[in-house]
């Protein structure tokens, strides 16, 4: 069983930057892969990142390459999501996600994928 809990979210001007920070309680943090997840008004859940259990691998879809880079510190259990050049249409809840028993390098794009989840973080990007 694990816990997760988001936390950086805010307000913040179109160009500027976030980082969203994603604690998690219980044991084998090391060996879950880890996910970031978003929402808008209106909208399905959508992915924006993901980073393997060993860290090797990362993936970001098109709509935030290049601006969205994720990361971990399994010594504090916990993965980062940095955001750069927000865009208002980036004005989401954000969530993160843990998904056990991949293979390594394994970067799931899909929310079935995963087992556990956080409650969000709201970020709103202003134009």
């Amino acid at each position: 069983q694990l816990q997760l809990v988001e936390s950086g979210g805010g307000l913040v001007q179109a160009g500027g930057s976030l980082r969203l920070s994603c604690g998690a309680s219980g044991p084998g943090f090391s060996r879950y892969t880890m996910g970031w997840f978003r929402r808008a008004p209106g909208k399905e859940r959508e992915f924006v990142a993901a980073i393997s259990w060993n860290g090797v691998s990362t993936h970001n879809p098109d709509s935030v390459r290049g601006r969205f880079f994720i990361s971990r510190d399994d010594a504090n259990n916990t993965v980062y999501l940095q955001m750069n050049s927000l865009k208002p249409a980036d004005t989401a809840v954000y969530y993160c996600a843990a998904s056990w028993g991949l293979l390594a390098g394994s970067t799931p794009a899909r929310d079935f994928e995963y087992d556990y989840w956080g409650q969000g973080t709201q970020v709103t990007v202003s134009s």
